[in-house]
This record gives structure tokens, C-alpha cells and sequence, in this order.
């Protein structure tokens, strides 16, 4: 067994305080990097050790597999935890790693190549018997490629990035009349996210789910499946909501489907964490999507109903450990409900919102748990993704679950940056959602931003009486607020204006 003691996380925000926190109940010592940027970010804080990699931009500092060894080797670290994103999907940093004499947290190089390939994966787990959607075998080259595709499957068809995923270099094309500018389209995107402009094409599947298998593998090749995740809700093919286990998939499919991604893994040769991703039709067919060989943002949804520490069994593969369970003592409990909460203005066509947060207060009680990258007085800053954290939410059945995210939801309370917030209140209290009867094209059918001032609009008049209220008391403005109108709506001074309403 190869002895871990020091670990450095590549990675920032709320990854590297997750992977923290489990080293430190195992014992581990952490290092953390950080762009000039993070200087003061709360990885920084936390970790026993950090090192600065260089400036603010990610290929000068989180991207540079070389200062990140570097950093390594200086601080005498036994390994590297890559989070997700970043480098984590990199098959030439994991050999890097594995050359510097570091062991990777993480599947080898070999297999994060195999799968990064998306048309190389489609042919290897299409070879182990795993049903792909229909599509081409190896990238096309030119939009005549694509319209010899067309003539035989038909529109619609998706074109996606050979050497990614994430939705980078995606693109849905309805028609012939769209083929070209899609084509440019995907192919700039492409090389702009992976340096590759390699694209692929598949029939695209009218209104698809899209459900996921968590697996854990050893080196001896013992692997088990830790049952599905629904991430059907998406904004431009990124997830913004996540469940387990998802409404459409009953103990026959999820032991098909358990039974399917532990195929495809062992046609890699794949140990550690990992998650193979499906999509599945209106008859309930799935389809192998892709694999993400890293651990995943929506992770603690499958911890909170297993009772089990994802990272501490990456750790303990990477170590040489074999697996504590067999499939058999997989035991899955409950409703759990994820919302990723990102800086970002959903009024205003999701731009990034930036800046301070002057105020913090995180939703708590039964059932609760947030994983979050940033605290009150922290910087949201311009050089990377929008994503401020994740509230997770265990019940032990999903109306449960729902009422105790929504619950929580309300608790909620961030100022200083515009965040999607409203978005996930409008999705958790959606009809539709609550009956199980959505597709990845949910947010787009039936998310309007009018719809989030319907509630807002009523309590006009509150939010006008409070400020009376407030100049006649000579009370003090709340945090937030220099004029004496209470903050937006979503904070804790919108419950307070109605309990003063309802006072003699």
C-alpha cells in the first residue's frame, strides 16, 4: 500500500474544502494552490499549507500541470487530488503526475484517454456490448460529412466535441438550412475549450432524460455502482439541479443500467471514482452519453443517500486499498435533491455577476448540507466559473425532499452579487417538476424571468409599509441598504416586513 500523508488539491473553491474536509478526518495534511487572485479565498484559509502558482488567468495558474508539480514536489506532497474541472480530465497531467513520483487521485492516464475521446469511448463501450445513441464513428470533417449523416438518420441532430464535454462545442441543428453556421460554430467553440475542433454527430433524442451512474473501482478491478442521479434539469447543457434516485427509473432499470456502466467501466480498465452518463428516451431506452472520469459537483446527492465519503474511497483506492463493499452492501436510502448555486443574473440572460458578498447566511437544520467556496466579506471573481456552491438536501421520500430544499431555498440569504437563486425556487416549486414530468429542455420551455415577480409584485405594498415603519421607529436600515428600503426579495428582511405587517 502506498502511504498518503500529504495531499495537494489543484483546484479552488468548494471542491478543494470538500476534499479538505475529508483529509482532515483521515489524518492527511493539505496543500493548497491559488491564483494571485485567491490570495485571500477560503481553500487558502483552510489548508495546512498554500503556494501561489501565478496570475489570475487559469492557463497562467490552475492549468499549468507544471507549477502545480512543482508546487508538489516543494511542499512534499505524497499526492495530487485534481477535484473536477481544471485539469481533472487531463490525461497528460495524470501521467505527469504518476512521472513526477506523485500518485494521481484519480483513474490512470490510459483510461482518462480512452474516455476524453468521445468517439474512441463510443467505439470501446459499444464493443463491451454498452447501446450507444446512433451517430458517427470517428470525427467528421467537413458539413458534407454531416449532411451524408442527415440523409440517412434524418434531422434533428447534435453535433458535440470530439475531445470534451460540459456542453462545450455543442450544438442542435433542426435543419439543413442550419448545418454550416452550427458546424463553424461547434468547431470554433471546440478549440477554443479542448485546443481540438474535432466534432462528432448524433441523432439527436427529442426530449431526452439525462441520468447518471455513479461507480467506484479498485486496482484488483472490482467495481460497484452506487445507483443514479437525474440531471435532466440543464441550462445550455449544463446541470443546474440534481436528484437521486430519479423518478423514472425503477429497481428492473437501475440494476440494467448499474449492470451497464460497470461494463463500460471495465472496458477501460478503470479504478477510482467515475460516472457514466446515459441518456434515456420517452420508452425508458438508455444510451451511453460519455464518462466523466473525475468525481463529480453533484456527488453529495449519492453520499447523502449512501452514508458513504466519495473522496475518502478516491483516496483510499489511490493508496492501494481494495474496495470495503461489494454491490451487494450498497444500500440506498431516501430522496436527495441538489441545487448549484452560481453567481449569475438570470434576468439578464445568466451573465456572471462579480463582486463582494456583503451578506451571508447559509439555510441550516434536518437534512441540510451546503458545500460552498466563498464566505461573507469574499470576492466573486471574473476569472472563473460562476458556480458559489451547492445545497444538498436529504428527506426520506421526494415530497419531503422538495419541501425541505424549497425550505431551504428560502433560508438563503446572499447580497453583494446577483445569483440564480430565484431560478432554483422556480424549478423546486414547478408543477411539472413536482410530477416528475420534465425533459433537458425544461428551463427553456417553461422558465421565464417574468414569472419570478409575480410573488414580488404583491408584497409591494409591504415593502413600502416596512420603510414607513422603519423612518418612524428611527430603526436602522438592514444590511445591504443605505436608503432604508429593505433588500430584494430572497432575504431574510422580506419575511421580516410581513411578521411588522401583521403586528397591531
Amino acid at each position: 500500500m502506498t502511504p498518503i500523508r500529504k495531499i495537494l488539491i489543484a483546484n479552488r473553491g468548494e471542491i478543494a474544502l470538500r476534499i479538505m474536509r475529508t483529509c482532515r478526518e483521515m489524518g492527511i495534511r493539505t496543500v493548497a494552490v491559488y491564483s494571485e487572485a485567491d490570495r485571500a479565498a477560503g481553500h487558502v484559509m483552510a489548508a495546512d499549507e498554500a503556494i501561489c502558482i501565478g496570475p489570475p488567468p487559469s492557463r497562467e495558474s490552475y492549468l499549468s500541470s507544471e507549477k502545480i508539480i512543482a508546487a508538489a514536489q516543494r511542499a512534499g506532497a505524497d499526492a495530487i487530488h485534481p477535484g473536477y474541472g481544471f485539469l481533472s480530465e487531463n490525461a497528460a497531467f495524470a501521467g505527469a503526475v504518476a512521472a513526477a513520483g506523485l500518485v494521481f487521485i484519480g483513474p490512470r492516464a490510459e483510461s482518462i484517454a480512452a474516455m476524453g475521446d468521445k468517439t474512441a469511448a463510443r467505439k470501446l463501450v459499444r464493443a463491451a456490448g454498452v447501446p450507444v445513441v446512433p451517430g458517427s464513428d470517428d470525427a467528421v470533417r467537413s458539413v458534407a460529412d454531416v449532411e451524408k449523416f442527415c440523409a440517412k438518420h434524418g434531422f434533428p441532430v447534435l453535433l458535440k466535441a470530439a475531445a470534451g464535454g460540459g456542453g462545450k462545442g455543442m450544438r442542435v441543428v433542426q435543419k439543413a438550412g442550419e448545418l454550416e453556421g452550427a458546424f463553424a460554430g461547434a468547431q470554433s467553440e471546440a478549440r477554443s475549450a479542448f485546443g481540438d475542433d474535432r466534432i462528432y454527430i448524433e441523432k439527436y433524442l427529442e426530449g431526452p432524460r439525462h441520468v447518471e451512474i455513479q461507480i467506484l473501482a479498485d486496482r484488483r478491478g472490482n467495481t460497484v455502482h452506487l445507483g443514479e442521479r437525474e440531471c435532466t434539469i440543464q441550462r445550455r447543457h449544463q446541470k443546474v439541479i440534481e436528484e437521486t434516485p430519479s423518478v423514472i427509473v425503477n429497481e428492473s432499470m437501475r440494476a440494467a443500467m448499474g449492470k451497464t456502466a460497470v461494463m463500460a467501466a471495465k472496458a477501460c480498465g478503470y479504478e477510482n471514482a467515475g460516472t457514466i452518463e446515459f441518456l434515456v428516451d420517452r420508452e425508458r431506452k438508455f444510451y451511453f452519453l460519455e464518462m466523466n472520469t473525475r468525481l463529480q459537483v453533484e456527488h453529495p446527492v449519492t453520499e447523502l443517500r449512501t452514508g458513504l465519503d466519495l473522496v475518502a474511497l478516491q483516496i483510499r483506492i489511490a493508496r492501494g486499498e481494495d474496495l470495503p463493499l461489494r454491490q451487494e452492501d450498497v444500500v440506498l436510502r431516501g430522496h436527495a435533491i441538489e441545487c448549484r448555486i452560481c453567481a449569475e443574473d438570470v434576468e439578464n440572460n445568466f451573465l456572471p455577476s462579480t463582486g463582494r458578498i456583503l451578506h451571508l447566511k447559509s439555510p441550516s437544520g434536518p437534512g441540510i448540507r451546503e458545500d460552498r467556496g466563498v464566505e461573507q466579506g469574499g470576492e466573486i471573481p471574473i476569472y472563473y466559473d460562476s458556480m458559489i456552491g451547492k445545497i444538498a438536501v436529504w428527506a426520506p421520500d421526494r415530497p419531503a425532499a422538495l419541501a425541505r430544499m424549497a425550505r431551504a431555498l428560502r433560508e438563503y440569504e446572499l447580497l453583494g452579487v446577483t445569483t440564480n437563486i430565484p431560478l432554483c425556487r422556480f424549478v423546486i416549486g414547478h408543477p411539472k417538476f413536482a410530477a416528475g414530468e420534465f425533459t433537458t429542455n425544461f428551463i427553456q420551455e417553461e422558465f421565464f424571468p417574468e414569472a419570478l415577480h409575480r410573488e414580488d409584485e404583491a408584497l409591494e405594498v409591504a415593502a413600502a409599509a416596512v420603510s414607513a415603519f422603519m423612518a418612524s421607529e428611527e430603526l436602522q436600515p438592514p444590511p445591504g441598504s443605505s436608503n432604508g428600503t429593505p433588500p430584494p426579495a430572497g432575504t431574510r428582511w422580506r419575511m421580516a416586513r410581513n411578521d411588522l405587517l401583521r403586528e397591531p
